[in-house]
Order: C-alpha cells, then structure tokens, then sequence
C-alpha cells in the first residue's frame, strides 16, 4: 500500500510539472499524461531541462554517415512520395540512425524553418537521454510506432507540434532508426500515422529485396577477392581496385574524377578507362550506372565496415575489421589516397584509446609500429603475461 502511494505521488508531482510548462491556449489532450509519456517524462528529467531551446549536435559527421547508410538508397528511391506529403501537406519528415541522430531530413519551407530552429535536422540528437520525451525517443526505445501531441513533449519548445514515428528494421530484424513525420499540432490527421507506418514497409521492404539480391562481397583489406553467390568471381588488379574505389565512394565518380583516380597523370586515352568498366559492368552483373560511374546497390566491403566504424566511432569494430592495408601492391594514387586515410584513421583511434586490447590486436598487423607496441606496454599493468608479448614486439621494430 505504501508503495503505491509513493507511485501516486510521483505521478502527481510529475502532471503538476507537467502543467507548469504548458503555456495558456496550448492543445492538452487528455487531462493526464498518458503512462508510456509519463514514464518517458520520469527518465528524461533526469537528464534534459524543459526549458532548453534546440536538440544538440552530434559530434560525428553526419554527411558521411548517411552517405555510408543502407537506409539512404531506399530513402532516396522514395523521394517523390516524401516530398509529396511533406511540401504538399505541411510536414517534415526525418530519418534517424539507431541512436537517435537524424542523418536526413525534408520538409516545405515554413515547416523546415521551424524545425531548424529546434535542430530537428540531420546532426540533431532527439533520443531521450539528449531531448526527452517526443515520438522518435519512444519509437527507439520501445521498437514500436509513436504519436506525441503538443505538450506531452517534454521540451517546452516542442508543445506547437505534433510527431508521427515509426522504427525502421533490417532484414535480420534489428532496428537500425526510425522515420518521422512532425507537423504542427493543428495539422494532426488520424491517417498520419497510417502513412509513416506505410512509408516504413516501403523502406524495409526495399532493404529486403536489396539483402536477397545481393550476394556479392569484396574484400581489399590485405587481400584482394570477390565473392559473389558465394563462389570467387575472378578479376584482373585493375578491375578490383576500381570495384574498391566505387565502394568507398557511393556518390560516385565523374569520368574525369575517376580517371585521375586510376591513373593520375600518366597519358591513358579515355577510351582506356570506358573500356575497363564495360567489363566490370559484365563481371559485376551491370549494376554500375555509366553517366557518374556508382554502384547502384551499396556494396558489401571490409574496407566500407572500417569507414562506417571509425566514424561512428566503434574502435573495437575498426580493430577487427581492419586486416591490413587496403590492397596493398596497388600504385594507384585513389587508392593510396584511401590506404593512407584507412591506416592514419585506425591508427589514431587505436593510440587515443585506454583499451589495451586494441593496441595488441592492431599491433599483430602492425609489426614495424614502434609507437603502437609502445602504446601496449604502457597500457599493460605490471605482471601481466602479455607485457612479454609486447615487448618481443617492440624489440624487433626497433631492429627492422
């Protein structure tokens, strides 16, 4: 009984807050929080002021994400029904990653400068630890759709609007973000919803599809193969560093851009260039688009996976990806340029981290690294057998 008064309590404390953020005229609903809200509220007030104006900024790059995103290919096939329901019915709609960053947002021009005004556009951090209760806080954490309505927003510059949000799943049944349509609160419509919901199905049905067609891997990390149906595709030097280069890039290459790429300022014909792709187009099964050279479908790559871990900043995942350097008896200047850029980027985040785990690991691949079998010997404590290990390392860097 005690226990239950003590809820009640709360739960009146928390509609009392509740009301103190709520401006005279503005939309309540109903007269008292909805459970799942009012829980949402609890944990967010331990972390975000009511009062605060605008989501914060993340600190990864944002374009670069979306860019290396599976979710952007079926986003961007999508666009003429988003850019319908957002410019012709006042929304703005917004993509998020897993943890709550949007990476792309659209809207019409009166929507899209009111939600800049709150950063709910892509950099913007909207899960509940960083701006408190609204529609996507909830949809990422309960993997189920979302509407918040005005004030049951917990941040007071919200209470003008209305969210629609539904997760986004993987063919493997994770979550990998959530899709948001927001309004303001005078423009809610009951078959918003049903609309997200639908726009949702549309992406992960693309991702599906996507996932059951494409069965091709590349690996360039210290070894060259491709894999595809689960048998090697055999390829000449040549064709695999341009299948690399095209992974690395999504948005592609001009023929210009890519034939400097390859071969810098040696005097190679174009027709030498054109000719090289028609038969990776052949090899490949034609999915290279021929007026920007791009991969249509996003292709599977280690090289790819250390990029997206680096910029998410997931060192462990970098570390165990990272075989060694990218195609490594390549010469070709866009490949070196990314060897180098893979390498330096590894590197740096293996030396900025406490975790020792990862300066022996990346030390196995590294066997010249002085400052790296350095790095592990200051991490290891005293009496650990490991120091063995990497003192052996080290010694011998020191006599190559």
């Amino acid at each position: 009984m005690a226990q239950r008064s003590s809820l009640s309590q709360r739960r009146a404390a928390l509609e009392q807050e509740w009301s103190r953020w709520i401006p005279a005229g503005t939309p309540q609903g109903d007269s008292a929080l909805r459970s799942e809200v009012a829980q949402s509220w609890l944990r967010s007030l331990r972390t975000v002021d009511p009062s605060c104006e605008h989501a914060p900024v993340a600190d990864a790059d944002v374009t670069a994400r979306w860019a290396a995103s599976s979710l952007r290919t079926p986003v961007s096939e999508l666009t003429d029904q988003l850019r319908d329901i957002t410019e012709g019915a006042g929304y703005v709609a917004a993509i998020t990653d897993e943890t709550g960053t949007i990476l792309w947002s659209h809207g019409g021009p009166v929507m899209r400068r009111r939600a800049e005004q709150v950063n709910f556009a892509p950099g913007g951090r909207w899960d509940e630890a960083h701006m408190g209760t609204n529609a996507l806080s909830l949809a990422l954490r309960t993997e189920q759709p979302h509407t918040v309505f005005s004030a049951e927003h917990l941040v007071a510059a919200l209470h003008g609007w209305v969210c629609y949000c539904a997760p986004i799943r993987g063919a493997d049944g994770r979550q990998l973000g959530v899709l948001d349509l927001s309004t303001t609160w005078d423009r809610a419509h009951p078959l918003a919803m049903s609309t997200a919901r639908t726009l949702v199905t549309a992406i992960e049905t693309k991702l599906h599809h996507r996932m059951a067609a494409s069965g091709v891997r590349l690996t360039c990390l210290g070894a060259a193969r491709l894999i595809r149906d689960g048998a090697p595709v055999r390829l000449r030097p040549r064709h695999l560093e341009l299948l690399t280069l095209l992974a690395l890039e999504p948005e592609g290459f001009t023929h210009e851009r890519l034939h400097f790429a390859v071969y810098g300022d040696r005097p190679v014909g174009t027709s030498t260039l054109k000719s090289e792709m028609s038969y990776l187009r052949r090899a490949t099964g034609g999915d290279i688009t021929s007026r920007v050279y791009r991969l249509v479908s996003p292709l599977s790559c280690d090289a790819v996976d250390v990029l997206a871990a680096l910029e998410a900043g997931d060192t462990a995942t970098a570390v165990e990806l990272y075989r060694g350097p990218l195609l490594p008896d390549s010469d070709t200047p866009g490949i070196v340029q990314w060897r180098e850029y893979l390498e330096v980027g590894v590197r740096t985040a293996v030396l900025s981290s406490g975790n020792v785990e990862h300066a022996l690991r990346y030390g196995e691949r590294a066997p010249h690294d002085i400052e790296i079998h350095e790095h592990a010997l200051r991490l290891l404590p005293r009496g650990d057998g490991r120091r063995a290990l990497a003192v052996a390392r080290l010694h011998g860097a020191l006599r190559d």
